[in-house]
């Protein structure tokens, strides 16, 4: 990619940007937000939802144990 293509496309961003309503970004920003799945899955992937299965399982079963 050219120098000045990149620079053209740049500016065509901007203007778009700038040409939106604000209130359309603000919601933009926070659809974008809500759609992230939540910060310990981004780090840690799905093993903080398996040790929490396994946790709730192990605490139903001591409950039933001791009823």
């Amino acid at each position: 990619m050219k120098s000045d293509e990149y620079v053209k496309f740049l500016t065509e961003q901007l203007v778009r940007y700038m040409e939106t309503p604000r209130e359309e970004r603000r919601n933009n920003r926070l659809k974008q937000k809500e759609a992230r799945p939540p910060f310990r899955n981004q780090l840690f992937g799905q093993i903080p939802d398996a040790i929490e299965n396994y946790v709730t399982q192990f605490r139903n079963l001591l409950r039933k144990k001791q009823k």
